[in-house]
């Protein structure tokens, strides 16, 4: 008896101790994906919008560098190689330009929010492009999306006003929509890392335009913000990235995605007690709609969901 009840005993403390490892993993994917927003708002006040993107993932490029030649990665078949540029250019290059032009004007926590939407965006380029079929709530899901968008874009303090800022974050999360969709028969032939590696390698080649003004300002830009963006090519990028393996080894994609509708409200707090802002009424309305919109736009996926759809949902939050 006392045998088995050591080995209940050891068990019990295994179970707790995956449990454990899974909340923590979850935890951390939360905070490295939202404090993202913050810094890229700390990296701009030294670099300019393409600066940042070319230096952040020129970091993330290197550290892939070394995983390939660890792992012995098989490069892409030739044929996959203007796919595979475009997912760059647009998932990487012109998301990442667009996000931190539009950082320059708008909260890194509205950022959040608004970046949120690529749920609503995806789901409807899926019908649009793909003929991908989508429910009553879905579409309710979409509506509460963009009506959540107009209230931030029109607004300021506690009055209304047409934010640009917001349309050029609204257009990054456009671009990274489109991105998901055209992945989608690149990851029927390459593992999500596999992918992953080729189009960051990609985005940074169509960045590096602002490659000879980034190296000029990282003599004089202050230490904060070359940090930031070290910051952002390892943690949000890589770190994040195998939280997130290890919660999708653990749990079915549906399950561990809708944790990942707390991440623009991490991200306001974040930015709270970063960057000191506070969030104005109009800004957690919208907020407030947009995540309305997004739990609905994720409830009707989760019956929908395949084992592809899984695949698909690793590549596209691992570019947050």
């Amino acid at each position: 008896m006392k045998i088995q009840y050591l080995a209940m005993s050891i068990e019990i403390s295994k179970e707790n101790f995956s449990k454990a490892l899974i909340i923590g993993a979850i935890l951390i994917k939360l905070i490295l994906w939202a404090s993202a927003f913050s810094a890229i708002h700390v990296s701009l006040t030294g670099y300019t919008p393409g600066e940042v993107g070319f230096l952040r993932y020129l970091v993330a490029s290197i550290v892939l560098l070394v995983y390939v030649l660890i792992s012995r990665m098989p490069i892409p078949q030739l044929k996959d190689l203007p796919l595979i540029s475009l997912c760059g250019l647009i998932g990487i290059a012109l998301y990442n330009f667009m996000l931190n032009t539009g950082e320059l004007t708008v909260s890194a926590g509205v950022s959040g929010f608004i970046n949120s939407t690529q749920v609503a965006m995806t789901a409807l380029l899926s019908v649009l492009l793909l003929n991908e079929r989508l429910t009553k709530v879905g579409w309710i899901g979409i509506v509460l999306c963009i009506v959540g968008v107009g209230v931030i874009s029109f607004s300021k303090g506690d009055v209304f006003y047409l934010s640009i800022g917001v349309l050029f974050v609204f257009i990054s999360t456009l671009s990274t929509s489109l991105y998901s969709v055209l992945q989608k028969p690149l990851l029927q032939k390459y593992t999500v890392i596999q992918f992953i590696t080729y189009t960051i390698w990609a985005g940074t080649i169509f960045l590096f335009f602002f490659a000879p003004r980034a190296v000029l300002s990282v003599t004089h830009a202050p230490i904060n913000s070359t940090l930031a963006i070290v910051y952002l090519g390892l943690f949000p990028g890589i770190l994040a990235y195998v939280a997130w393996s290890y919660v999708l080894s653990k749990l079915p994609a549906s399950q561990a995605g809708s944790y990942l509708a707390l991440i623009p409200v991490v991200s306001m707090f974040i930015a709270w007690l970063w960057l000191q802002e506070v969030p104005t009424l109009f800004s957690l309305l919208g907020g407030g709609i947009i995540l309305c919109g997004v739990t609905l736009i994720n409830r009707s996926r989760t019956a929908q969901q395949s084992v592809a759809d899984e695949d698909i949902d690793q590549a596209i939050l691992i570019l947050k």
